[in-house]
């Protein structure tokens, strides 16, 4: 380590040290989401279809069923909360598990309206 990284170290560390337990758990959390936020910014512009669905195959629906999902959640402006996401949302709200879910939304697209209710 160089002198000025040394130095720098020392001085968090005096800082730190004066930090109660909840403060240093606070701080903590405040830097966790400080390195996840853009990771999760960068995930939410710059997925795919394709990403999508292999998430969907991940959560056991068929490769099939995960293209016609991926399309009609694409379609309803969803894509960028990810598909898993929606798929585990709308089985909460309709009380099933994520396939039928799945199922649900190949036959009816509409099952997606108001699921989130910032988005039209």
């Amino acid at each position: 380590m160089t002198d000025e990284r040394i130095k720098q170290f020392e001085i968090r560390h005096e800082r730190l040290k004066e930090l109660s337990d909840d403060e240093l758990k606070a701080h903590f959390w405040d830097l966790c989401y400080k390195v996840v936020d853009p990771i999760v910014e960068l995930a939410r512009t710059h997925t795919s279809p394709s990403i999508e669905r292999s998430i969907l195959l991940r959560m056991g629906i068929n490769s099939h069923k995960s293209h016609g999902i991926v399309d009609a959640i694409h379609q309803a402006g969803l894509l960028g909360k990810g598909a898993g996401h929606v798929l585990l949302k709308l089985s909460e709200k309709l009380g099933m598990d994520v396939k039928a879910a799945g199922d649900a939304i190949l036959e009816d697209k509409e099952v997606l309206n108001g699921l989130f209710a910032e988005v039209k």
